[in-house]
């Protein structure tokens, strides 16, 4: 019984890890948003960012996970980004070091921006927990829009991401119960 029960376990768990990876998720189109958030660490993520601000699919951008050493000058020189751009609508997050922390620095910035609407945008293989960690902090109410940024991700990284995923969510519904 117990080995029945063990393969009917390991066959969930890789007919999952085949669903995961065979429907990433995609970009968003021209869904439009209060806000973008953009996590770092992925080629095309900050891009896509840009490009969503620049085409007018929001208004207010935080990048979160910069790292400590890159300031705002570099940041646009590096990328490209009209002064008047930066300023008025760009944020330097720095407080985040992981997609847990990146969670909880875009909400804060969702509630001191007011936002009801933001696009997530992070690569494709990521986008499952990503959204799933700042789901639950956010406050009710707030639209998040998944903005997949395609990738060509190799079988270790969505075997880890997708153990990380489903670690993450046993973890948050064992905790809430």
């Amino acid at each position: 019984m117990l080995r029945r029960l063990l393969s009917l376990v390991l066959m969930v768990w890789a007919l999952g890890f085949i669903a995961f990876a065979a429907f990433l998720p995609r970009p968003a189109g021209e869904v439009h948003a209060d806000g973008v958030i953009v996590l770092t660490g992925g080629d095309g993520r900050i891009q896509r960012g840009l490009e969503t601000l620049r085409k007018g699919w929001a208004r207010q951008m935080l990048v979160s996970g910069v790292d400590q050493e890159v300031t705002q000058p570099e940041f646009a020189t590096l990328y490209k980004i009209e002064p008047a751009l930066m300023r008025c609508c760009i944020t330097l997050g720095y407080d985040s070091v992981d997609t847990r922390s990146n969670a909880s620095e875009s909400t804060q910035w969702i509630a001191s921006h007011h936002l009801s609407s933001v696009r997530l945008v992070t690569s494709d293989w990521h986008m499952r927990r990503a959204a799933f960690e700042l789901t639950h902090p956010v406050p009710k109410g707030v639209t998040i829009i998944e903005d997949a940024v395609p990738t060509r991700p190799s079988l270790r990284i969505l075997f880890t991401e997708y153990c990380k995923w489903l670690a993450r969510q046993a973890w948050y519904f064992w905790k809430k119960t």
